[in-house]
């Protein structure tokens, strides 16, 4: 190995994992392993997790955007720092932490916008599913192809069934086959597909129209969107229904409401 090369490796290896950038409201998190198409590493899990219960008390930040560095947007876990710790008990705590992820998303009081630019697979499909929103590249691919080493994604099958319907998500899961944007923007996979080109521009525009809102009611929303997901008829109803009476009670419903009954925008208190 050259000097130029080990410059270079000690140049890669001191990137950090996970990048993070504030800007008008919005913190973008992008996964940097580029060269490993931003498989989930313990590492890249751990700077999520960190930076996911930083954003949750940070009130300065209203949307959260979550991108790949490179060619991919995430091909799910990293197989090789698997493979070299052949242990059950190293895998259960694996797979725990990262479902501490999904769930930390699912948590966040920040609407969640997945930017997909190109391959997410297996976790990298699991982490579209679970954030709240995603635009797609035309240019992106999807799927649950664990499969296709003898391994059945099942955590990933956690946040496709609860986004698919059951049969096109068990047919994702038990072929490893890949569908194209279109196809998972039919499947409920995704919101939106847009030439690559227009990527940024698609995601800053569906930023925007959230920041437009009140903060404090996206909060509360997405709080009760996700708990009564998972309740009765009945009992969705009456969380939902106890929800929108202390919705009422906050500032910027009183504030919505007069401007709507006087034809001005409303003025936000936006924390």
């Amino acid at each position: 190995m050259t000097a130029g090369q080990a410059a270079a490796g000690a140049k890669s290896a001191a990137e950090p994992v996970l990048l993070q950038e504030r800007r008008d409201g919005v913190c973008t998190l992008t996964l940097n392993r580029p060269a490993q198409y931003n498989a989930l590493c313990e590492a890249l899990l751990d700077e999520l997790h960190a930076a996911l219960d930083v954003l949750a008390r940070d009130p300065t930040v209203r949307v959260v955007v979550l991108a790949g560095r490179g060619k991919a947007f995430c091909a799910g876990h990293d197989l090789k720092e698997m493979r070299a710790r052949p242990d059950q008990a190293y895998y259960t705590a694996l797979f725990e932490k990262c479902s501490r992820v999904m769930l930390g998303l699912l948590q966040l009081p920040q609407p969640v916008i997945a930017r997909v630019q190109g391959m997410a697979t297996a976790a990298g499909c699991q982490l579209v599913a679970t954030c709240d929103l995603a635009v797609a590249s035309a240019e992106a691919r999807f799927g649950t192809s664990g499969i296709n080493v003898g391994l059945f994604c099942m955590t990933p099958g956690v946040a496709l069934a609860r986004n698919l319907r059951r049969k096109d998500a068990f047919e994702m899961l038990c072929t490893g086959e890949t569908v194209d944007a279109a196809r998972a923007c039919e499947l409920g996979l995704i919101n939106s597909v847009v030439p690559p080109e227009a990527l940024d521009e698609t995601v800053a525009a569906l930023a925007g129209r959230i920041l437009d809102k009140s903060g404090p009611a996206i909060a509360a929303g997405k709080r009760v969107f996700y708990q009564q997901l998972e309740l009765g008829i009945a009992e969705a109803y009456a969380l939902a229904g106890r929800e929108m009476a202390c919705n009422m009670m906050l500032d910027d419903a009183a504030e919505g409401i007069d401007a709507f009954i006087a034809k001005r925008p409303p003025r936000w208190r936006h924390s």
